[in-house]
């Protein structure tokens, strides 16, 4: 399997004005989010991407086009990574939502959390691991363990993917912080993800670039999913 960055899309007008977008599909990036998406081409410098895939809203497509049009990549649209589905919370403003029942739901029992007229967030994180899942398992197919790709998506969305990948459960992914532009690393293999950056805003992202298989010589070597016992000696 593969690694993937999980990107969250730049900060929008509608995180500046304390509004759920949800699905709201014409939310754009504000000036703060146009220099995130900028400056993603500089980040990720010296790091190989066999593919870009993002959620179908706007601020998402927004957010890899400057790093789409440098490294001259397509983008494929992935329904599943799309934003949760609000329903009847869409569009209101955060501080009259907090003081709704569902609130303390979400907060801390989010399995059993349904939005009304809109999804659950089981539901979101199911259909969310199962995509990242199965382009995980494509790009792999066609350029090898080793490659790396980038998938642009919303906060909810990566989070829960991320509790997926640290084997926590949905009621405490709360606790897990993914902010606008931010940068999380997952490695799948076939045993176990790893979980190799949460919420990044700046550091090196070399150190995530897997090195090119060697021919196996002698002793058989460790499995690509076993962990390093004590721990990895850094590249």
């Amino acid at each position: 399997m593969s690694t993937v960055i999980l990107l969250r899309h730049g900060k929008s007008t509608a995180n500046g004005a304390g509004i759920l977008a949800g699905r709201s599909p014409k939310v754009n990036l504000d000036d703060t989010g146009r220099a995130q998406a900028e400056k993603l081409v500089e980040r990720l410098d010296g790091v190989p991407l066999a593919g870009l895939v993002v959620s179908p809203l706007l601020r998402c497509k927004q957010t890899v086009g400057p790093l789409a049009a440098a490294r001259d990549l397509g983008k494929t649209v992935e329904p599943g990574l799309s934003e949760v589905d609000y329903g009847d919370w869409t569009g209101k403003e955060l501080r009259h939502l907090a003081k709704e029942p569902l609130w303390r739901v979400v907060q801390a029992h989010a399995s059993a959390a349904v939005f009304p007229g809109g999804e659950g967030l089981a539901a979101m994180q199911a259909r969310s691991v199962a995509a990242v899942r199965a382009h995980d398992r494509r790009i792999a197919a066609e350029h090898g363990d080793h490659a790396v790709w980038l998938l642009c998506s919303h906060g909810d969305v990566i989070k829960a993917i991320l509790a997926d990948a640290l084997g926590q459960h949905l009621d405490a992914f709360q606790r897990i912080v993914v902010d606008p532009a931010s940068i999380s690393v997952v490695r799948y293999t076939e045993t176990r993800p790893f979980v190799m950056r949460v919420n990044d805003h700046g550091g090196d992202l070399r150190g995530i670039v897997p090195p090119e298989p060697k021919p196996k010589r002698g002793k058989k070597a460790a499995a690509s999913g076993d962990a390093v016992v004590g721990g990895t000696t850094g590249r």
